[in-house]
């Protein structure tokens, strides 16, 4: 396509250059866990191409070594393409065939031989089957080294938090209102539900994820690849990445079609939605302190306001409702871009990559930054969550079996009103001696559930 000029330290060559280039689009390159990837895949090859005979084992050892530094993050300047990019991703696996080969040169492990970017790092591939692979391997990594711990830590962090304030009961909300007690265990304990449901999750789209379609080369069928390829370099990828992937029984399905990135990215809008709703009750728990619910304090970690002083704000949470706001942004982008499958070959994987992959890091984070600044040192106003409790009409409930539903309601609009203890005025109502009442009405028992009294 005619002459072109390459700086003179970039690792990378023409079609790398082309690229820059052609896409100035956003000034974002590639995310790091995509380049590391590339870099395991190219390895990868070079080593199952090796064991086949179809590449000496010279020039697939300098290629190893390169594409192993590539992995490990020592050249990630020389990976200037931008996310924005042909939607196949040709110039990002370009680019690694063009650095891989430049250092495998550089290195002289090749002998006399020169490595090629096409016919020695790229045997038995094509962008096709090297990006949607790129894609999977570098989401499998980062959600089983970043996120997964990430959310077990988060998930502990809250149950450890829960058992310390087992014992202390507090009003509960429906349509934000009083409803029935329960313990600030029971609470945090359905945060932690919804976490460890969402690991659960995560796990079973892994399933799927972890089917690469390398092997499938341009279309799925496999051309230029030894039939071997596939399973081969799959199970030196385990090894390389130190988690389990497979090759794809169907490589046409795992080119032309995204849909497991799709799931994946699913299951983190998921995890998105249950961080909201966690943040939200901190928030409006933590709301006050005087003129809102004001049952916790969050750990105050920088001035609230630029003209109010003293004022703290729960911005942790706040933090997190940014996070798992992008999240969603980027799920509904990936869902676009996984319909864009059109007959063999997907035509906007780079996309994918990168958003799937900025998901899970940040979710990665906010997790861990959610649990160490916000739900680890919270403490209780505990003369503020017994006032609320004492208060609470709807404690009237649990007399239902006894004085009937109509009698309690009366009760419990009497209390409201009279801004009255509920025991006092049952007591007025009803007749009952204390004795009898006062363990009906008990918070802490009622957090247990079941009946209590019988009709009389």
């Amino acid at each position: 396509m005619g002459a072109l000029q390459v700086p003179a330290d970039a690792l990378w060559g023409a079609q790398t250059q082309r690229a820059v280039q052609n896409f100035p689009v956003s000034g974002r390159p590639m995310p790091r866990g995509f380049i590391r990837a590339l870099g395991l895949v190219k390895a990868a090859a070079a080593e199952v191409n090796a064991g086949l005979g179809l590449l000496p084992r010279n020039l697939a050892g300098a290629v190893r070594v390169a594409a192993l530094e590539v992995a490990d993050g020592r050249h990630d300047a020389h990976f200037p393409v931008d996310i924005y990019q042909t939607g196949s991703g040709t110039s990002s696996n370009m680019n690694a065939n063009e650095v891989i080969a430049a250092l495998a040169n550089a290195s002289g492990k090749a002998g006399k031989r020169t490595v090629h970017p096409n016919d020695h790092v790229n045997l038995g591939q094509s962008s096709n089957d090297v990006v949607p692979t790129a894609i999977r391997v570098s989401a499998q990594l980062a959600v089983v080294e970043d996120l997964l711990p990430a959310l077990k830590h988060l998930r502990r962090t809250i149950d450890a938090r829960g058992r310390a304030l087992r014992r202390v009961v507090k009003t509960g909300r429906t349509h934000l209102m009083d409803a029935m007690p329960l313990t600030f265990a029971q609470e945090f304990g359905a945060w932690a539900a919804q976490l460890k449901s969402a690991e659960a999750r995560l796990q079973d789209a892994l399933v799927r994820l972890r089917r690469l379609p390398l092997g499938g080369t341009a279309i799925g069928s496999g051309i230029n690849a030894d039939p071997r390829f596939g399973a081969r370099a799959a199970k030196v990828l385990s090894t390389l990445a130190g988690t389990r992937f497979e090759s794809a029984q169907d490589k046409f399905e795992g080119i032309a079609a995204q849909d497991d990135a799709v799931e994946l990215s699913g299951q983190l809008n998921a995890l998105a939605v249950a961080l909201i709703k966690i943040a939200n009750d901190l928030r409006w728990m933590n709301a006050g302190p005087l003129a809102g619910l004001g049952e916790i304090e969050l750990p105050a970690l920088q001035p609230g306001s630029s003209i109010m002083p003293g004022k703290v704000n729960p911005v942790m949470p706040e933090a997190v409702v940014m996070v798992a706001a992008q999240v969603i942004g980027h799920h509904t982008a990936i869902t676009i871009a996984g319909q864009t499958g059109n007959f063999q070959l997907n035509v906007t994987l780079p996309l994918i990559a990168a958003n799937l992959l900025d998901s899970i890091q940040l979710l990665a984070n906010i997790s861990r930054l959610l649990a160490d600044a916000s739900i680890a040192g919270l403490q209780v106003r505990r003369e503020r969550v017994q006032e609320a409790l004492d208060r609470n009409p709807i404690l009237v409930t649990a007399l239902n079996p006894v004085i009937g539903y109509e009698k309690s309601a009366a009760i419990a609009r009497q209390a409201y009103r009279q801004a009255r203890p509920v025991l006092e005025v049952a007591m007025e109502v009803t007749g009952l001696p204390e004795k009898t009442l006062r363990p009906l009405l008990d918070p802490a028992l009622l957090t247990r559930g079941g009946i209590h009294g019988k009709s009389g």
